[in-house]
């Protein structure tokens, strides 16, 4: 008998069992979503680093006009922060200029000219909360819901509730651009105790997207067909004996990186987007590793099939030197982020893709010398698309932005909504591991209805 006619009748045979039988164990929820979804995809365009909330979305004049005398006592008092803890707290205002813009009026700074054009289609959250101070544990926080490594991301945690829609692409892509400074750990995109299939695959920003995409020399499709098959069929003889659910992320693995070598050079081809599409991001005719690029290489992605895209953008932790480097900083991501979400409302994928800026935490009101420290009570970020309300704002803080006075918006509270959108009921998005049953809430978080459509 052929070795190929034997690897066929075995993967067709007792191994077509075994990763039959593997596959029904890992898919819980083929029964998701829980009710009729708003959203299909996620963009999430990750300011790491924390912007200034002062300087992008929320306006404070009273602070302006207080600067540099001492805060309010009763509003700092007991407030764990990252470096100011034992100083003189002063007040810090922001010489940003704000101007109320579309049809809803929203305040947004001079700093974001083509985000304010978009106004009327973007919801400007204020009362951005989170429990952790320090980056590595607020990036963890923001991306997995607990501070503690190990546990996966919510793009994991979306891949794994609801699968693909790409047969030829990841479920859950990653993509960096910004300066050197303050990096995102990269267990912020990790699946954790979840299966390794529904972890982040990192897209390179310039040159080639991933490594080893291209055969060896030599290396025929067909041979590395047969390859594969053979591979396949005694991992599923492997996974037969040992019940080990990781074999089926092998397997999957394999087949997906096969797939990909010709699917993304297609998606990294920028040549077949026009002219006046490229204008419209400020992006070249190929990726060239800016903000401006995989936010339209995040588009073509979207359209593709790939249900969560993350774009980190660093070197927003500004300490020191803010008024300089504000301005650096939201050129950056201005242009992009208008863009991607113009171009997703011209192409009608908008109002099934959720866009998503913001960091892991806000700044202080009060100064750290030219700059703002860490701040866990207040900040600012934005959503549109994908059943949320455009042109308006949600939550209010007190007149220096220190903290909330009304309609808090917790990191488990916002994860929570996420999820809401994509049709999950994040009470039952569930996984067990070591005796106890995980969610990416936690014990936590609430659906925020105030800002659905």
């Amino acid at each position: 008998m052929k070795r190929r006619h034997f690897l066929n009748r075995m993967s067709n045979g007792l191994a077509g069992t075994a990763l039959s039988q593997l596959m029904a164990q890992d898919t819980p929820y083929a029964q998701l979503p829980h009710y009729r979804s708003k959203a299909k995809r996620i963009i999430f365009l990750y300011m790491a680093g924390g912007p200034s909330q002062f300087d992008t979305f929320d306006y404070k004049p009273e602070l302006r006009k207080r600067n540099g005398q001492a805060m309010p006592e009763d509003l700092t008092k007991g407030v764990k922060l990252a470096f100011l803890q034992n100083s003189e707290l002063k007040c810090f205002g922001s010489k940003s200029e704000f101007t109320r813009c579309g049809k809803s009026g929203q305040n947004i700074s001079n700093l974001l000219p083509n985000i304010q054009k978009i106004a009327d289609d973007i919801c400007i959250v204020r009362t951005q909360q989170t429990d952790q101070v320090n980056h590595d544990p607020a990036h963890m926080f923001m991306n997995t819901g607990t501070a503690i490594t190990g546990r996966p991301s919510m793009g994991s945690w979306v891949s794994y509730g609801l699968g693909n829609i790409a047969s030829n692409l990841p479920d859950f892509v990653v993509m960096r651009s910004g300066p050197e400074g303050q990096p995102v750990p990269q267990v912020a995109w990790n699946s954790g105790f979840l299966p390794g299939k529904h972890s982040g695959v990192e897209f390179y920003s310039s040159g080639s997207p991933l490594n080893y995409l291209n055969s060896p020399a030599g290396i025929k499709p067909s041979i590395q067909r047969d390859t594969l098959d053979g591979l396949s069929a005694l991992n599923s003889l492997y996974g037969e004996h040992a019940r080990d659910p990781e074999v089926r992320t092998r397997i999957a693995q394999y087949e997906l990186a096969f797939k990909m070598q010709s699917s993304v050079p297609d998606v990294a081809d920028f040549s077949t987007e026009s002219t006046a599409t490229r204008e419209l991001y400020g992006a070249e005719n190929k990726p060239n590793g800016s903000f401006a690029s995989n936010c339209l290489m995040a588009r073509r992605m979207a359209e593709r099939g790939v249900r969560f895209v993350q774009l980190y953008h660093t070197g927003w932790d500004h300490h020191g030197n803010i008024a300089k480097k504000i301005k650096d900083r939201t050129k950056d991501v201005d242009q992009g982020t208008a863009a991607l979400i113009t171009d997703l409302k011209q192409r009608g994928m908008l109002e099934d893709t959720l866009v998503i800026w913001g960091g892991e935490f806000g700044r202080t009101p009060m100064s750290q010398g030219t700059g703002r420290d860490h701040h866990t009570k207040s900040g600012s970020m934005f959503l549109a698309g994908g059943g949320i309300k455009g042109g308006t704002t949600y939550g209010e803080t007190d007149p220096f932005g220190f903290t909330a006075v009304n309609d808090p918006f917790h990191v488990h509270d916002f994860h929570a909504t996420m999820l809401h959108l994509l049709g999950i009921n994040h009470l039952k998005l569930t996984y067990k591991y070591a005796g106890r049953n995980f969610r990416l809430t936690d014990v936590h978080g609430h659906v925020v209805k105030k800002i659905l459509a």
